[in-house]
């Protein structure tokens, strides 16, 4: 092989997918490459070349142009060009060079031959951004559940059977003794043979012993009617899933609507030692800030296991979302202990990222507070302890202070529900830069402790407002908007460089966060409940907001933009480093590089399909 030759062939070898080529192989495709130099504004293809060519930079730059002159796009050193790899598709483009260019021309059906037993690097080829980085996230996705032991174990693995189960007539006293007997912590509660419900050795003690009830008294005074179930077909994960948002231990599994066992957390934590039920569990048994405090600690531990294992993001962040979720109401538990019950209900909510469940360890506070009219002017100071008790109790935890302020220990977040309906009406009705701010945030809440039908009344009304205020969405779009994916014109990436933070992609504010801004706004415009990001844009999917396809392309970008950030910090975390959003791209193989320009790629077209809509 000449010189020449060699070097072409050095440089490929750098260049997805023709890296993935075993060497003599690519030796075959150098051999057919053709040198081909443009001088500035000229056109591409030369005349003397097939229009069924695939083109590669290798210095200089390129524009390409639609039948009407309008710039669609530029390629710089190293891009790899298709547009004239099959005839049809290059009819109404042309291709300009800005300066003079050197690229290497391969015919393209003599490089489908060659690469005919490479199925996936034609592919690449073929393939359109969108594609590329579905296909990405599938094998992603794929290799999540091989790896994730929970998530591949059916819930048949754990479950006991058959179920300890005492008839509704029996007394409190004799569930006690048939519990301790059999040496089980709950027991199903029949009537004519069908399952009503469930009463555990905390339902006695609390609901019994603790309200001085008779122990002679109908077991049926005190169990929990209707609890919730789990299919039997279901996984393991799905049911750590419902363990830890619904703060339940116990719980009954079905087989076709009937009865088939019952399945609790000690299960699963002896399976799963260190995981997110088992964390859930030690936050129950706590019983002092300092106890928690150090519990706190296992979550980076917890974060980079899961991420070892290949666990998504999403998976990572509902998990790490539901133990912030135990932290807070173990610490209102707390407090409420300390202070006595509360004078009126009320209901203890999250917002931002918790509130979304995309929460990674140790995120700041945004939380909230929703209460009942019926509070008087003193019952404020009880609720300002509230707040501050269990502020100050999950900033020991590691969850640190909301640098805007957004916590319930600031008043304007602590009010009646009636205060918050009219904090939404003012928001949707006169949209304000400082409403827009207050949108982004209190438009994705949650309800963590107490009463959640104050935040749904007051959710409803508002999503009713929202499906018809076009101009508030008008204005939630444009501010939106102003997060723009950090690629530049040659699809290069525009960098930052913020003191330590010295070139590197801010995965949050210009990946993720614009994301997350578009979900809401298509949950807003069809009035969509939900929070999460990957719901929300699943729910919109097929709606006049968003096409099934667009929904698609932006649920992987978001899933793998997640990924590198999870990962990043993962990393980051194992060296004793603080965790941030901030990724160097160097730090990134050349093929993750381009699978995350398609992601911004993702990105700017749907903001610009936004952008045109209003």
């Amino acid at each position: 092989m000449s010189n020449e030759l060699a070097d072409i062939r050095v440089f490929l070898k750098l260049i997805p997918p023709f890296d993935l080529l075993p060497d003599p192989l690519l030796d075959t495709v150098v051999k057919e490459i053709s040198i081909c130099y443009l001088r500035k504004q000229e056109d591409l293809p030369p005349d003397e070349l097939s229009a069924e060519t695939l083109f590669v930079l290798r210095k200089g730059a390129l524009s390409y142009y639609s039948a009407d002159n309008e710039l669609l796009g530029m390629f710089s050193e190293t891009d790899i060009c298709t547009l004239y790899c099959h005839a049809q598709t290059s009819i109404d483009i042309r291709l300009c060079s800005n300066e003079d260019t050197l690229l290497y021309a391969l015919p393209y059906p003599a490089l489908q031959e060659i690469l005919h037993d490479f199925p996936d690097v034609i592919a690449f080829f073929e393939h359109s951004a969108e594609q590329r980085l579905h296909k990405k996230m599938t094998r992603v996705n794929e290799a999540a559940i091989i790896s994730s032991s929970l998530m591949n174990t059916p819930i048949t693995h754990f479950y006991h059977t058959p179920v300890a189960s005492i008839d509704h007539r029996s007394t409190i006293q004799e569930a006690a003794i048939s519990m301790t007997e059999q040496g089980y912590s709950c027991l199903i509660i029949l009537e004519e043979d069908n399952f009503i419900g469930i009463v555990t050795d905390k339902d006695i003690r609390r609901r019994c012993v603790a309200e001085g009830l008779s122990l002679k008294q109908p077991i049926s005074d005190i169990i929990t009617k209707n609890p919730t179930t789990i299919d039997v077909n279901s996984s393991a994960y799905d049911a750590l899933m419902v363990m830890t948002g619904k703060h339940i231990h116990h719980l009954p599994v079905t087989n076709q609507g009937k009865l088939e066992g019952m399945l609790t957390v000690t299960d699963l934590m002896n399976y799963e030692g260190q995981h997110a039920v088992n964390l859930t569990s030690i936050i129950h048994k706590a019983t002092t800030v300092n106890e928690l405090a150090k519990i706190s600690t296992m979550l980076p531990k917890l974060q980079i296991r899961m991420a070892k294992l290949g666990t998504t993001a999403d998976h990572v962040g509902k998990s790490i979302s539901a133990i912030t979720m135990a932290f807070t109401i173990r610490l209102i538990e707390m407090a409420e202990k300390l202070l006595g019950p509360p004078p009126v209900p009320y209901a203890w909510l999250a917002a931002g990222s918790q509130a979304r469940q995309e929460q990674l360890a140790h995120s700041d506070q945004d939380n909230a507070l929703i209460i009942s009219d019926d509070m008087k002017p003193e019952d404020q100071t009880w609720f300002f302890d509230l707040a501050t008790f269990v502020s100050d109790g999950l900033a020991a935890c590691g969850f640190i202070y909301c640098p805007g302020d957004i916590m319930a220990t600031n008043q304007r977040w602590r009010q009646p529900q009636k205060i918050w309906h009219r904090y939404f009406d003012e928001w949707v009705n006169t949209p304000s830069s400082a409403a827009l701010l207050n949108a982004s945030i209190f438009f994705d809440l949650t309800t963590v402790y107490g009463d959640s039908s104050l935040l749904e009344n007051v959710r409803y009304e508002m999503l009713e407002k929202t499906k018809r205020s076009t101009m508030f969405i008008a204005h939630l779009s444009k501010n939106a908007l102003r997060l723009k994916p950090p690629l530049g014109f040659f699809r290069d990436f525009v960098l930052k460089h913020d003191g330590e933070n010295k070139s590197v992609l801010d995965l949050k504010h210009n990946g993720i966060a614009p994301i997350v801004d578009l979900a809401r706004i298509y949950a807003l415009t069809e009035g969509i409940s939900s929070t999460n990001t990957i719901t929300r844009l699943q729910k919109a999917a097929g709606t006049r907001s968003l096409t099934k396809e667009s929904a698609a392309n932006l649920i992987a970008a978001y899933e793998f933009i997640s990924m590198l950030r999870m990962q990043n910090q993962s990393m980051r975390m194992q060296n004793n480093k603080k965790p941030n959003n901030f990724l160097p791209p160097k730090a990134l193989s050349k093929l993750e590089r381009e699978h995350l320009k398609d992601a911004f790629k993702v990105i700017k077209t749907m903001q610009d399909v936004r952008q045109s809509s209003y």
